[in-house]
């Protein structure tokens, strides 16, 4: 009993120093915002098991390396100083991972998902700035080289599209169903 106990503490202890650790508001943001870099792209990546859905995950790979990939190399080629005075501020890759998470999420499994994932994103996206990490623009250049990486790679899983088709011989609908 004596020996779990000590355990359970060992455990937790690095957690609790990590959580407490933080008590200004600035930094809570700031740890908010790492918590959610860290847990949406683990969320979109692990859904793809979830859902048993191999197209998903390989769609994710390319997105995400694509996202990583241009992001650091515009991190290198630009090498734009940080509003704290750091390197390489543009873009943002905290704000262009979860933003390509965010958008896989919603076009992979829908908007009812995605919603929330564009949320927690955005609050990643807005904690960068407040940290002074990054400057405005260093996030919205990060967002929309995550976003066009998903809209490149991610298609709908398990849909039904439904495609007008109007040629001189023919006009009607076509369906097309995805499993």
């Amino acid at each position: 009993m004596n020996i779990k106990l000590r355990l359970k503490k060992l455990y937790l202890s690095p957690l609790l120093v990590f959580f407490i650790g933080y008590n200004s508001y600035a930094d809570s943001i700031e740890t908010i915002g790492n918590i959610f870099w860290i847990l949406l792209p683990s969320t979109a990546y692990g859904t793809t098991f979830v859902m048993d859905d191999e197209a998903g995950r390989y769609q994710f790979y390319k997105s995400f390396a694509t996202t990583v990939a241009t992001t650091y190399a515009l991190k290198y080629t630009v090498d734009k100083e940080r509003p704290n005075g750091g390197e390489h501020s543009f873009p943002s890759n905290h704000t262009s991972t979860v933003f390509q998470s965010a958008t896989f999420i919603q076009m992979r499994y829908g908007w009812k998902y995605g919603l929330v994932a564009y949320t927690a994103a955005s609050f990643v996206g807005y904690s960068r700035v407040h940290a002074d990490e990054h400057y405005t623009e260093d996030v919205i250049a990060g967002a929309l080289i995550g976003i066009l990486s998903s809209y490149y790679f991610t298609t709908p899983y398990k849909s039904l599209k439904i495609i007008p088709k109007v040629s001189r011989e023919l006009s009607g609908l076509y369906f097309q169903y995805q499993w």
